[in-house]
């Protein structure tokens, strides 16, 4: 899993209310808006839908009675239901354009679309009705009804385009649409009566359709008042209550009750003239005022929407502002934090360590100092408390080892330099021993003892190293390397097994020659010791561009390739000595003699498949060649 700040885990943490806050404000402003959509969706279905359809219902309804009183054989003026004939097809045209408009399609929905096409469908009947009129192949009542058809067909249109989101709104329109309805029934009835007064009498079809007409008509009026409220009813309660209306339904009553005419037929129409005059000031008042209030409910919602919105997203910048530099300031005290940790695990600590091991003094509470936490968190500032208080422990135990480390070096030291200087009395008094005898097995005895005495000494030696001193023997001229790799294979135990064939002319510096002759006694008594007895081990060397070569081949078993690199990282870059791993500390002594005098040891994979160390030595560890030669000294042993 991939790791993650601090701070993008606090903005993570204090982003979840803030994300809440917003769904919450989106939320409301949606529903807002929504609101509005729907206003304007009201609007648009009003002005495409709604309005043309209502001038459609108008133009029928005029031509459908004029169109039954030409039925009755009695037409005083032809023209009037010519003209009457082309204000329904502009009436038919603008609701067909409106109503298939790209502006009117996107807000007609499937059930909106089956609506508009019925219409559309029952005014295609116009021409059919037409020619059936003039042909005089229908009766006055089929005619009404077909003229009908196409105004229930405009109704339920008008009825389905009611989609006002406010319940009262919604009541009021369709209180206002019952009214209507009820006006277009009144206008059937008068085209039924004005074709039967012209035609001198009612037939039986006409006055049951005129019994089914009357009592709906008056339902329909009586429940869209009803439904209305103070303002919108106002002038509808005296136009019910006037005379004229009253004298409308009682004409309406009598040819119910007589099934024949009204025997003051000149009084139904005069009434109805007027009623019907009044009727369409009142709609057409009352629609202008439904609208009205629909703009004042868009309006309101538009003021909400501004001081919601504006609340909210108030709200919204200021819980970011606050949560951003909440978070800022946690995140700067822990970055703080954060830093002088690793400042402190990866700086300067390891220079504290690294003085230590150069044997430098170290004062804790100047290389100590407490963490600063310039934050008002407390739990931060005991944090860095906690910090300045392990860096102190840290420091303080990194000296103490230091100490220790130096007490154990003086001691191996000591211990070294006593035995050393007992080794070194030996090597003198069996020298002395041998020159004074004479018996060849004395001898062989006497060398013996040398030899081991010999290798005594590079252990003690050995020692002195670990301790981190130099060994202690030392030449003032320099010494041939032939020499030196002799006497390096007189340190070993199975010298025997070793071939050293002569070598190029080449001469260490006296200063070197102790520490190079014991790191290649150390390399060939692992040669011995990590390869059969019965196998010899093959020094060679020569002079390269950058000093001289010397290798140690054995022909052992070999070693594994990442312990061999392993090995070699070792040379290069000797660790520091640790008491624990003693089981390796030839390598450990070679690697801090070939880095005192920059010596690069390495080994690799021996063709017989055993191991070859090369030893390169530097040139400035070589001696000049004009320098004046001296014969070798003994003391090489």
């Amino acid at each position: 899993m991939a790791s993650r700040t601090i701070r993008s885990k606090l903005y993570a943490l204090l982003s979840i209310p803030i994300v809440a806050l917003v769904a919450l404000w989106t939320f409301v402003t949606g529903h807002f808006v929504g609101d509005i959509f729907e206003l304007r969706t009201a609007a648009t279905l009003h002005e495409r839908l709604s309005a043309p359809a209502a001038d459609l219902i108008t133009q029928v309804q005029n031509e459908r009675k004029l169109s039954a009183v030409a039925l009755s054989r009695a037409v005083s003026r032809p023209e009037d239901l010519a003209q009457a004939r082309e204000a329904t097809d502009r009436a038919v045209t603008a609701f067909r354009l409106l109503a298939t408009s790209t502006e009117g399609r996107t807000v007609t929905g499937p059930e909106l679309a089956v609506a508009v096409q019925r219409v559309l469908d029952e005014t295609g009947e116009l021409r059919s009705i037409r020619r059936n009129v003039d042909g005089r192949t229908a009766n006055r009542l089929q005619t009404v009804q077909a003229f009908s058809n196409i105004t229930e067909a405009a109704y339920r249109l008008q009825d389905k385009a009611v989609t006002v989101s406010d319940i009262k709104l919604y009541q009021q329109a369709v209180g206002y649409q019952r009214i209507v309805h009820a006006h277009d029934l009144l206008s059937r009835e008068d085209a039924l009566v004005a074709g039967a007064t012209l035609a001198g009498r009612l037939s039986r079809e006409e006055h049951r359709a005129i019994e089914v007409l009357a009592p709906n008509r008056r339902m329909l009026l009586t429940e869209g008042a009803a439904t209305l409220d103070d303002e919108l009813r106002g002038p509808l309660n005296s136009l019910i209550n006037s005379l004229g209306y009253r004298g409308l339904v009682t004409l309406e009553l009598d040819i119910a009750d007589r099934a024949e005419l009204p025997r003051d037929r000149d009084a139904w129409r005069a009434l109805m003239g007027s009623f019907d005059l009044n009727m369409e000031q009142f709609l057409a008042s009352r629609s202008e005022l439904l609208h009205n209030r629909v703009d004042d409910a868009a309006s309101s919602i538009i003021t909400k929407i501004v001081f919601t919105g504006g609340l909210g997203l108030a709200a919204i910048l200021g819980a970011v502002i606050l949560s951003t530099r909440l978070g800022r300031g946690l995140a700067q005290e822990l970055g703080g934090l954060r830093l002088a940790a690793l400042d402190l695990a990866e700086t300067r600590l390891p220079q504290v360590v690294e003085r230590l091991r150069k044997g430098e003094t170290v004062d804790v509470e100047t290389e100590a100092p407490p963490i600063p936490t310039t934050g008002t968190t407390l739990e931060i500032t005991d944090v860095g408390r906690a910090f300045s208080t392990v860096q102190r422990t840290a420091v303080e135990a990194a000296v103490g080892e230091a100490r220790l480390r130096q007490g154990f070096n003086r001691v191996f030291r000591n211990l070294a330099r006593r035995n050393q200087s007992l080794v070194h009395r030996q090597l003198a008094q069996l020298d002395s021993m041998q020159r004074k005898t004479t018996e060849p097995e004395a001898l062989e005895d006497l060398y013996r003892l040398d030899h081991l005495t010999t290798r005594m000494r590079r252990q003690s030696e050995g020692l002195v190293i670990l301790s981190g001193a130099t060994a202690g023997r030392t030449w003032r001229n320099p010494v041939p390397l032939m020499d030196v790799v002799r006497a390096a294979v007189a340190e070993v135990e199975d010298y025997r097994r070793i071939i050293v064939p002569p070598l190029p002319d080449a001469r260490l510096t006296g200063s070197a020659t102790a520490d190079v002759t014991h790191l290649l006694a150390e390399l060939l008594e692992n040669a011995t010791s990590f390869s059969p007895p019965s196998t010899p081990v093959k020094v060679r060397g020569e002079t390269v561009g950058r000093g001289f070569v010397i290798e140690i081949e054995d022909r052992g078993l070999g070693m594994q390739n990442t312990e061999r690199e392993e090995i070699n990282e070792r040379l290069t870059t000797p660790p520091e000595f640790d008491v624990a791993d003693s089981e390796q500390l030839g390598l450990f002594v070679v690697s801090q003699l070939a880095a005192r005098h920059g010596i690069k040891v390495t080994l690799n994979r021996s063709p017989f498949g055993g191991t070859t160390a090369v030893v390169l030595i530097p040139q400035t560890v070589l001696a000049d060649p004009e320098q004046q030669q001296t014969p070798a000294v003994r003391a090489l042993e």
